[in-house]
């Protein structure tokens, strides 16, 4: 199998996925009234809530009462020296995001609606401060306009997770809310699946990633640099090493690997699949599909790739796109709580991914091979925690599942970053309020209310990987629908804005045919109520 592909770089989020709109510039005076320009047909307005973090408030001349407010993601919390690979090059920034794209923003505003974001207080993890910032931003907007009726919130990915604790802040207060692409309950949720793919790294690829328990202060940012460093050589030589393993047959590992298991006969791909399996990295990627191969269908290079290769790339292109954000919000998280937030000393990883052995019995080489990597993993140095840190860490900002007004979720199946199991676990925790709410109901001979919740996933083609005319893998095409972190369409975007407009007017959510009508168009989509995405491994490890 030609392994030309391999020397290519693997499609990664870069400056793009964590840029914000270009706003202009928020005057640093807090407690100040907005400053608005007063332009027609939009009047545009910048500030500063009481924390310092700059906001962009974008009202249209005919606003009809109800304001979008957007909250953004995760951005990194600390500069990146140019020569670190792929994200080298990157600058803190709190340029207010008042929507999810200009494209979207401009669509609101010609429906006559307002739309604001912040670039909030700090970047990072800043679930609290996010929902603290965002709760003033609206009481600012409120006094500045005052005929406004109907407050919407949504955001995407840590900005999801801010938007669903202030939902449940709030409760009634707002109208209407989408935590899109939703970041997990807890930070520590969120951490796990960063935690157990960094130490499968660490412990099968090169032993001298640190992997968390970074130091205090500057000593800990050069060290979480260095992992960047490592880590992206590790992918990298992985990348090569697999076309070669393909190819030929022979196992190919990075040369930081461990003797004891590179000298195993065990492929490094199926060490890397296992990583990913254990920490619950999606298979499907952006351009592996782990179902189609070069050649016909019926050929052995068709079959022995979408077997043995896509999986194994499949977590190579999501964990590249992950490694950055896991080791900056893990060097985050421990210096906001003082310690190593991590700790694997319980963890059993041979039934992390009992269920799939089986299924990947192929891509990891048999089940002789799994044993012999999972006995590896079990013999293994552990990560500890500081349990002062990890008392901090669980007294941040959580959200609970609870509903209080119509709400709509969206995120791809195979999203890397947040797991398509977000959701599905905010669906479960609403079902249990949704059963007694029904059941009140039905005692005081009452209606029994309809549901506050729409779930709609992203689904992945069957097949979508592609081959040039060497045979190997095209990875310079678009990501595929339902892949990637946050990938959603323009039509997807406005689809969900459209449903929460219905359902801050009519006080309940979009039902039945039409309901299925939008998401029908919106393509690649389900809001099938019985879906249920694969829960990450924090919440179905016990």
């Amino acid at each position: 199998m030609n392994t030309s592909f391999m020397k290519k770089k693997i499609a990664v989020l870069g400056a793009t996925a964590l840029a914000a709109l270009a706003f202009t510039a928020a005057p640093t005076v807090a407690h100040a009234a907005p400053a608005c320009d007063g332009k027609v047909p939009v009047s545009s307005c910048v500030g500063a809530t009481s924390d310092g973090a700059p906001y962009s408030m974008m009202v249209p001349a005919n606003f009809n009462g109800t304001v979008y407010l957007y909250s953004h993601g995760y951005r990194y919390n600390v500069d990146i020296p140019a020569a670190i690979p792929l994200i080298g090059g990157y600058k803190v920034t709190n340029t207010p995001q008042p929507g999810p794209n200009a494209t979207v923003i401009q669509y609101l505003l010609s429906k006559g609606f307002a739309v604001m974001g912040s670039g909030f207080a700090r970047q990072g993890w800043n679930g609290d401060s996010g929902v603290a910032t965002d709760v003033e931003l609206i009481n600012t907007f409120k006094t500045q306009f005052t005929k406004t009726t109907h407050v919407i919130a949504w955001g995407e990915s840590l900005g999801g997770f801010i938007t669903q604790g202030l939902a449940e802040k709030l409760g009634t207060q707002l109208s209407a809310a989408a935590p899109l692409c939703v970041a997990s309950s807890s930070v520590e949720a969120e951490l796990k699946m960063a935690g157990d793919f960094l130490w499968g790294l660490k412990t099968f690829f090169d032993p001298s990633i640190k992997a968390g328990n970074y130091s205090a202060g500057a000593a800990g940012y050069a060290e979480a640099m260095a992992d960047l460093g490592k880590v992206f050589t590790v992918m990298g030589k992985l990348q090569v090493g697999i076309g070669t393993e393909l190819a030929t047959g022979k196992p190919t590992w990075p040369d930081t690997a461990p003797a004891a298991i590179a000298g195993s006969g065990i492929p490094a791909r199926s060490a890397l699949l296992l990583t990913g399996l254990m920490a619950g990295v999606p298979t499907q990627s952006a351009h592996f599909d782990g179902t189609t191969g070069p050649g016909s269908a019926n050929s052995s290079s068709y079959t022995g790739f979408a077997l043995l290769g896509s999986p194994a790339l499949g977590v190579l292109e999501n964990g590249t796109n992950a490694a950055a954000l896991a080791i900056l919000a893990t060097l985050d998280v421990e210096q906001q709580s003082g310690g190593a937030i991590f700790d694997n000393t319980k963890t059993d990883y041979a039934a992390q991914v009992a269920s799939e052995a089986s299924t990947y019995n192929a891509a990891l080489s048999g089940s002789t091979a799994t044993a012999g990597m999972l006995a590896y993993l079990a013999a293994a140095p552990r990560a500890t925690a500081t349990s002062a840190a990890i008392a901090k860490m669980r007294g941040l900002l959580q959200w609970t599942g609870k509903i209080s007004v119509p709400s709509v979720t969206m995120v791809g199946v195979s999203d890397p970053i947040t797991p398509a199991g977000n959701s599905t676990y905010l669906a479960n925790q609403y079902a249990s309020q949704y059963a007694a709410q029904i059941k009140a109901n039905l005692k005081a001979h009452m209606p029994r209310g309809s549901s506050n919740l729409i779930s709609i996933y992203g689904l992945t083609p069957t097949h979508y990987t592609t081959f040039d005319a060497t045979g190997s893998p095209v990875t310079s095409t678009a990501a595929a629908n339902g892949t990637n972190h946050c990938n959603f369409t323009t039509k997807q975007y406005t689809t969900v804005a459209d449903m929460l407009a219905y359902a801050s007017t009519n006080g309940k959510n979009l039902s039945g045919g039409a309901l299925t009508s939008a998401v029908r168009k919106m393509g690649g989509s389900t809001a099938d109520p019985k879906f249920q995405a694969t829960l990450p491994k924090f919440y179905s490890q016990d």
